[in-house]
């Protein structure tokens, strides 16, 4: 396909009502001019391009034959709702996409009534819709309720917790399966594109149900024979019968780049009075016209801006590697000279630093998929044989299997290693995949090893540290985005557990510093110098166990002491005040101040702004320091010149 840079018909739509009447060849060049339109706008502002490329189609024909927004529409993970976006009244602020202030990468009920459900984790679409099908039975509103969720995305249980709750009800659910992991081949040809308007028409459906009352008559062996035969038979035909084994009416699979194909699908289930959920299969391709897209491994799934015509990337030149890919070459490292460490990823390797020790060791290497909850299980289960997992997921999808880390982990003090990527702010994926509450939810947990690097180089020695815990659970939190360029050694060296390390020596003032927050800290002390304050900078390594002796220290030397964490609320400051507090630090006239994620869900912008925002910034922390002081006419030109 060619890509157009004029879109007539497309300018005239400024909600899904202007194009309800709309004939199939217009729907037909309105995909199209929507297909260049997507692929022009991320070319500008980067983001999830492939996925939403691949929904073009489906995106037109269910805004065509639903009535939304009263007929409401739950894209799952939300990565592929860009024609969504422009089709809903979003358009001209499409280049706002992932900036600041601007559109979300995901769908977001504050943005638009479009959006019913915001989602950005994945697998959620059948259990929200499912909640607002029973709502709106409840209320005697009668509406359709769509939900379009993606083959990878049914890797995880929530979805078919929700599809064997849905399947033994009769509320109005349709779900539309994207399947873009097989090719458009024979079985969704022609026949199969009759044979799916046949068993998704009124007729059809109605002939069904009137024969399993029938059915209902006979002997309950006879009965659960017949209606066997029935679901199996259309097995066989459809592919279908995992599906009808959960509850579900089946349909497809059908080509899901055809309007001639999914049009009257959707109209006949539109249309249609018989009760319980439906499942339509539609196969498309990730990338679907766009060549770069379509020829690239992985169809452009996420894009930084790129050249519209060559498709080629405008990648920043990175000053120094990235926390990723210092973790895969420490736990490579680590692998090198023990045969028992093992790399786990929950369909995120290339995110993780998971891809390349697979490439190393590809035997050792496993990526579950959606799945969280059973990662870390899985991970139990290997540590309990005598195993060293590295189980790297996300901090924000960590929060997924907390009860597993909880229950099947440190209950049972299995050694699992828990490498947490993107702890702290993300960016342009916003408050959605923000790592924000790890140290909270894993500092209160008993015996845990809790380490954070403050740069590349401690982030290899923290590696080789929890591959060298046996006798319990470990967890390594850093940022996303690169280090800071200190020199890296080939291997880590393994730290004396809860003990931190001073920095930068001072008298006056203590920065306690976790994780990637020394950089801003290291950055603060010179401000405080040149104001003539004396600066400790110090990095505290572990939030858990606490160093105790550096802490005292800290306290005793000093006239004020900071905390720093890219953390919420409820981690790494918290444990510090409780035990100076129960350890009588705190009265002695020594100033101390805790310095964290603020009580709000910020939303994206640049990583070095969301920090600004969120107070944790080197100017910040000069303020905060002034303010204990009571240089308060100082601190408050310094916030007044961070603003400015």
């Amino acid at each position: 396909m060619t890509l157009n840079d004029k879109t007539p018909l497309l300018d005239t739509v400024s909600s899904p009502a202007d194009i309800r009447e709309f004939t199939m060849d217009q729907l037909k060049q309105l995909a199209d001019e929507l297909r260049a339109d997507t692929v022009r706008n991320v070319s500008i502002t980067g983001g999830h391009l492939g996925a939403s490329l691949g929904v073009v189609e489906i995106t037109v024909a269910i805004h065509h034959i639903f009535d939304t927004p009263n007929d409401r529409l739950i894209w799952d993970v939300g990565h592929q709702c860009y024609p969504h976006k422009i089709l809903t009244g979003r358009r001209d602020k499409m280049h706002s996409l992932r900036q600041g202030g601007g559109l979300s990468g995901f769908t977001k009920r504050s943005e638009s009534p479009y959006d019913p459900f915001g989602a950005a984790h994945s697998s959620t679409s059948i259990s929200a819709g499912l909640g607002m099908a029973v709502a709106a039975e409840l209320s005697g509103q009668p509406r359709n309720v769509i939900s379009v969720i993606g083959d990878g995305s049914m890797t995880a249980g929530m979805a078919y917790e929700a599809m064997n709750n849905a399947g033994t009800m009769d509320a109005r659910l349709i779900v539309i399966l994207n399947d873009n992991d097989m090719s458009i081949a024979p079985p969704v040809g022609a026949l199969n594109n009759y044979l799916s308007r046949l068993i998704s028409s009124k007729s059809f459906r109605s002939v069904r149900h009137f024969a399993k009352d029938v059915m209902k008559k006979f002997p309950r062996p006879i009965e659960q024979a017949a209606g066997k035969i029935d679901e199996y038979s259309r097995g066989l035909v459809t592919g279908g019968t995992l599906f009808e084994e959960l509850g579900f009416y089946y349909v497809g699979p059908i080509d899901g780049h055809n309007l001639d194909h999914l049009i009257p699908v959707l109209r006949n289930l539109r249309d249609d009075v018989e009760p319980g959920p439906v499942l339509i299969h539609a196969v498309t391709e990730k990338g679907h016209g766009y060549g770069p897209a379509e020829k690239s491994a992985d169809k452009y799934h996420g894009v930084s801006k790129f050249d519209l015509v060559t498709g080629e990337q405008h990648k920043a030149v990175a000053n120094a590697p990235s926390y990723t890919g210092v973790f895969a070459q420490a736990l490579i490292a680590e692998a090198e000279v023990d045969d028992k460490i093992i790399a786990i990823s929950a369909a995120m390797p290339g995110g993780t630093g998971v891809d390349k020790f697979s490439e190393r060791f590809p035997e050792r290497s496993f990526d579950v998929g959606i799945a969280e909850q059973h990662a870390v299980t899985f991970a139990a289960g290997l540590a309990s044989e005598g195993y060293k997992p590295f189980a790297a997921i996300y901090s924000t999808f960590l929060q997924r299997a907390y009860d597993q880390v909880v229950h099947d982990v440190c209950i049972q003090k299995l050694p699992v290693r828990f490498a947490i990527d993107r702890a702290g702010y993300v960016g342009a994926d916003g408050s959605t995949h923000c790592g924000a509450f790890d140290l909270a939810y894993l500092c209160t947990l008993p015996e845990i090893v809790v380490m954070a690097p403050g740069d590349e180089a401690e982030l290899m020695h923290m590696t080789a540290t929890a591959a060298s815990i046996n006798d319990r659970p470990s967890a390594i939190r850093y940022p996303r985005g690169e280090g800071v360029g200190v020199e890296l050694p080939s291997k880590g060296t393994v730290l004396e557990i809860g003990k931190g390390r001073i920095v930068k020596q001072g008298k006056a003032v203590a920065l306690l510093s976790l994780g990637a927050s020394l950089k801003e800290a290291l950055k603060a002390a010179e401000d405080l110098e040149s104001r003539g304050l004396s600066t400790t900078v110090a990095d505290a390594r572990f939030a858990k166990p606490l160093d105790h002796a550096l802490i005292k220290a800290l306290a005793r030397d000093h006239d004020v002491l900071v905390t720093i964490e890219e953390g919420s609320a409820g981690g790494f400051s918290a444990h510090v005040m409780q035990f100076m507090a129960n350890d009588g630090l705190l009265e002695n006239g020594l100033k101390i101040r805790n310095m964290t994620m603020p009580d709000a869900f910020l939303e994206q912008d640049s990583p070095a702004k969301q920090l600004d925002q969120a107070g944790l910034s080197a100017p910040h922390i000069v303020a905060c320091v002034l303010s204990a002081l009571g240089r308060d006419a100082e601190a408050k030109a310094v916030n007044n010149t961070q603003r400015a």
